[in-house]
């Protein structure tokens, strides 16, 4: 080996060792930040129990347990909330809460899901908007909508339905509804301030016929709107940091 090839792998080794060294020292001493959301607890003491509201304008809700692949998947230290929401109608709209611990893996893009429950995203329809909040100060909460399609045979008939998918991530006085944004966030505040701070993946869905997207995104805007001061704590109405600018 020459000596300039000596020295750059010594450099290298440098490198790696003192990045091991930092995190191991940030991950010694990092503190958990607070949640973005209400919580109680739970007998288990490392997970705690996500709160949505029992009801939203005139939707009765239901709890909807969490399926054990999914706890057993996940980091031990992460927190569930989920009800089912229907109206006098019969629209009903899922609400799903996952809050991370000190294990950041709880969180992934939300899209890793939906192939393996059968579902194909419709890249054409699918975009980045904004709910208008007005509780408990006004603002517009940036979020990601997702139509999906799924073919299932129903007494011998293949139908196709439709899946409108709205999410966004939240954690104290940040939101955004963009997964790598989240990380960079995540990481940035980590190194600068020791708070790891406990990031929620908030997703409201429901499901409908073909046809029916706008008109079924459209409600779910509603009950965001409704639902989302009962149980978000972020923003406080001083200070917002937000990915979609308000207007």
């Amino acid at each position: 080996m020459s000596r300039q090839k000596f020295i750059i792998a010594l450099v290298v080794l440098a490198l790696i060792a003192g990045t091991a060294g930092l995190l191991a020292n940030l991950r010694a001493h990092q503190k958990l930040g607070p949640p973005a959301g209400k919580t109680s607890p739970m007998p288990d003491p490392i997970r705690g129990q996500a709160e949505l509201p029992e009801r939203v304008l005139a939707y009765e809700s239901t709890n909807v347990p969490i399926e054990q692949i999914v706890l057993d998947i996940l980091p031990k230290d992460t927190s569930f909330g989920q009800r089912l929401y229907s109206a006098p109608d019969n629209f009903q709209a899922l609400i799903n809460v996952v809050l991370m611990g000190r294990d950041r893996s709880s969180m992934h893009k939300p899209q890793i899901c939906f192939e393996g429950q059968g579902w194909i995203i419709n890249d054409n329809v699918s975009t980045e908007t904004t709910v208008p909040i007005e509780r408990p100060c006004v603002y517009n909460l940036p979020v990601m909508k997702l139509i999906a399609n799924k073919v299932v045979s129903v007494n011998g008939q293949q139908t196709t339905y439709r899946q409108v998918y709205v999410y966004w991530f939240v954690a104290p006085n940040e939101i955004t509804a963009k997964h790598w944004q989240r990380m960079w966030w995540l990481a940035r505040d980590l190194f600068r301030t020791g708070v790891l701070h406990r990031w929620a993946y908030i997703s409201f869905r429901s499901i409908c016929a073909p046809g029916q997207e706008d008109v079924t995104f459209e409600r779910l805007k509603n009950l965001i709107a409704a639902a989302v001061p009962e149980f978000q704590l972020t923003p406080q109405p001083a200070g917002l940091r937000a990915s979609a600018q308000n207007r």
